[in-house]
């Protein structure tokens, strides 16, 4: 295992070790720290904490004028506690941990890939914390940087053997709260107006906003419903994710959620949630592909379904590449991991997309 590999791989613990989940400020601001820290001893100088309200984001800049932003996360998924049953580890060439694949390998490979340039000046570096939860404190800094800079180079893990993300659907979650009325289930069940009945025929019925032929999903994930075995339930909650690939299928959707209607008379609907995350389209990464061919021409690039800040960037027309984070696999999930080896060459990559940008 050669030196930098090493480096990098201790880098990674570090950033693994210092948990952040989203909804932890305590913990974000630590994790902060930690990134931080990284990059001074780096690239030589501190990054710039930039309270969100949720935690603070981590920005980096090399001076001169802005030209590429390289964009990535540094809160994860995983509640507080997950790394003391799932520790930081490498064995047979995977490295494993809550928040290693998305995305701490792929701000270690970044913070390496701009050590690693002659000239930083022109590089810019953001690592929003709560990316995970919808971006809603580093949305508006995101979005000015990426303007600023002309080009995005988005840290999400790559896809399949390390291809890059060239487009990504448009993201929302609504929820659906039915109200009903309560009554005792034995005594008197005909008094009451059972809210998981009608939610029943309502999620059904959301089912089918789906358009396959469009790569529209609507896909109910979240229920909850009732208070005890015996009443009938008065409210129930559903929440629903939706993918989209397009602004016109995105207003489909928030046009068929707000006109659902009550199939009972006697329950209530309200709906709340939008497409957040605008479609990310392929003609969005048509400038930087070409860099990362250029340095590989092995590279594939793919739509993918899920979103990313990436879709923002691209929303506002600037030129994005995304999945220039890690190699491995598992996002969100106990088995997620790392491909160690290739993270040296990953680095690479990005160093000589950000040099190509340059020039």
């Amino acid at each position: 295992m050669g030196d930098l590999l090493e480096t990098m791989i201790d880098d990674l613990r570090q950033l693994v070790e210092a948990e952040s989940p989203s909804h932890d400020p305590h913990l974000l601001a630590q994790s902060a720290e930690t990134v931080a820290a990284l990059m001074e001893r780096c690239l030589g100088t501190r990054p710039a904490l930039v309270e969100g309200g949720a935690g603070p984001h981590v920005h980096w800049s090399g001076g001169g004028t802005p030209k590429v932003l390289i964009l990535g996360h540094h809160d994860t998924v995983f509640p507080a506690g997950t790394l003391s049953r799932r520790p930081f580890a490498v064995e047979n060439g995977r490295a494993t941990g809550p928040g290693v694949f998305d995305m701490k390998a792929g701000i270690v490979q970044a913070i390496h890939a701009v050590a690693s340039l002659d000239d930083r000046s022109g590089v810019e570096m953001l690592l929003s914390c709560d990316e995970e939860i919808g971006s809603l404190t580093s949305r508006e800094l995101l979005e000015e940087r990426a303007l600023a800079c002309g080009a995005v180079l988005v840290l999400e893990p790559s896809g399949d053997g390390g291809a890059l993300k060239t487009g990504r659907k448009g993201t929302g979650t609504f929820e659906v709260v039915i109200g009903g009325r309560a009554a005792h289930a034995g005594l008197e069940p005909h008094r009451g107006v059972n809210s998981l009945i009608e939610a029943a025929h309502q999620v059904l019925q959301i089912a089918s906003f789906a358009d396959d032929s469009q790569g529209t999903t609507v896909t109910p994930t979240v229920a909850h419903a009732g208070t005890a075995d015996n009443v009938v339930p008065a409210e129930t909650r559903v929440r629903v994710d939706v993918r989209v690939t397009s602004a016109e299928e995105a207003h489909r959707i928030e046009t068929a959620f707000a006109g659902l209607s009550p199939v009972n008379s006697g329950a209530s609907i309200a709906v709340t949630g939008r497409v957040g995350r605008p479609p990310m389209p392929e003609s969005a990464s048509a400038e930087l592909m070409p860099l990362a061919l250029a340095h590989d021409s092995s590279i594939i690039g793919v739509a993918v379904g899920g979103g990313s800040d990436g879709n923002f960037t691209a929303a506002r027309g600037v030129p994005t590449l995304d999945g220039l984070g890690a190699v491995g696999g598992g996002a969100h999930a106990d088995h997620e991991y790392v491909e160690v080896a290739t993270m040296p060459g990953r680095a690479e990559l990005l160093a000589a997309i950000i040099e190509a940008r340059m020039n």
